[in-house]
């Protein structure tokens, strides 16, 4: 998932650069104390033919084991001499050691086969970015989801508490091409994008690619594709990320202009989203009567057939919170 996201690529390419440079500087380092010490400058061709002696003491009948403790002892000496004629001509002792910036994978950002927390961490703030939410994904999370705006209608608690789990749930399990999709319908002010930014959230987090955008931003991504810009010139719009990312979350589907282009756009992504398996999120303040009188046959069938259907319920959480401060 993750390896073919834009951000891990530049990620990857920048921990590359940080590793090579972090060895240059040793190497540098070291290059200045031969010229300053030449006492140290022996020492370390003398252990640079360990591995050489090391082999040579197991290809000999017996005693193989003292021979090859006997290496390693000269070995540790010829290190702590260095250690000691490094601080005697005031260098620290570990001054021509390589230093990375993580300890843990020594900046080649993993651990074995498993990305380290440290290059994790510098891929879920860079898809944030790239993902289109920004700040947005920091501030919104499961966990700052107020379920008190709801409690007024028993119903709508309920029906509330239900989504909050399956969101919550899609989010913590999700695994490109088997995740599945989610369509959501509610009036305004529901929670729709505070909840799909949580399910962005842990997607990123679990390593995969989410693209989040609004539908009109979208459609005028290909229609700039498709028929260029006012001045004739290059778009410089790409829209293979809609149809390569793990995750799409639509947002406001039903506010676009809606004619033959936009909706043929539409009903070919999520044809070709759904065949390939990939998973979308779409949020809309249609009711579903109102969705499949505005688009084809074709698209209403294939979304509310093929998605998870979660109809919000409640009161305007904006008009609450003003309410509130009135």
């Amino acid at each position: 998932m993750a390896r073919e996201n834009p951000a891990f690529t530049r990620i990857r390419e920048e921990y590359v650069t940080k590793y090579l440079k972090a060895r240059e500087e040793a190497d540098l380092r070291r290059a200045e104390v031969h010229l300053a010490i030449p006492e140290v400058a022996e020492i370390d061709r003398a252990l640079s033919k360990t591995g050489l002696s090391l082999m040579e003491a197991s290809m000999h009948g017996d005693d193989v084991e003292a021979r090859i403790a006997a290496v390693r002892k000269t070995n540790e000496e010829l290190r702590s001499t260095r250690a000691e004629l490094l601080v005697a001509h005031g260098y620290p002792a570990d001054y021509t050691e390589v230093r990375y910036d993580c300890p843990l994978c020594n900046d080649s950002g993993f651990v074995d086969t498993k990305m380290c927390t440290c290059m994790r961490k510098k891929f879920i703030e860079a898809s944030f970015e790239s993902s289109g939410m920004g700040n947005l994904l920091r501030e919104q999370s499961f966990e700052n989801f107020d379920l008190g705006y709801y409690q007024n209608d028993p119903a709508a608690a309920r029906r509330m508490e239900q989504i909050v789990t399956r969101m919550k749930q899609y989010a913590e399990t999700f695994e490109a091409g088997k995740a599945g999709n989610l369509v959501l319908f509610g009036g305004t002010g529901l929670g729709k994008t505070h909840l799909s930014s949580a399910v962005a959230r842990g997607v990123i987090e679990r390593g995969g690619d989410v693209f989040y955008v609004s539908a009109v931003s979208m459609l005028s991504d290909f229609e700039r594709e498709r028929f260029g810009n006012s001045a004739g010139g290059e778009t410089g719009v790409d829209t293979n990320r809609y149809f390569t990312c793990d995750l799409l979350i639509i947002d406001d589907l039903g506010t676009e202009v809606s004619n033959q282009f936009t909706t043929s756009v539409l009903y070919n992504l999520i044809n070709t989203r759904l065949n390939k398996r990939q998973s979308t999120v779409i949020n809309t303040n249609l009711t579903q009567d109102e969705f499949r009188k505005r688009y084809w046959d074709r698209i209403t069938s294939r979304v509310l057939g093929e998605y998870t259907v979660l109809p919000f319920l409640g009161t305007d959480i904006r008009a609450q919170k003003l309410s509130r401060k009135g």
